[in-house]
């Protein structure tokens, strides 16, 4: 993939031209993979009631996985 080719998907031409400035190519594609990444532990973690480790310690988040923890204890 390159970084173009995430131009393409996104259609936001003005925001990319300005990372464009600040990151190489190479860097563009790992930020991509890792905001995406991200976005996947956001959607998986609830579900299955993974909990943040202590690296997360906002009450929203204990109170989330607490809550999807319980259906697996029952």
């Amino acid at each position: 993939m390159r970084a173009d080719d995430l131009h393409q998907q996104t259609g936001h031409g003005s925001f990319f031209n300005r990372l464009k400035r600040h990151f190489s190519e190479e860097e563009l594609v790992e930020l991509a993979a890792i905001i995406a990444l991200e976005n996947f532990h956001a959607k998986f973690n609830p579900v299955f009631a993974v909990e943040a480790q202590g690296f997360c310690p906002l009450p929203a988040v204990k109170e989330v996985a607490a809550e999807a923890a319980s259906h697996f204890h029952k």
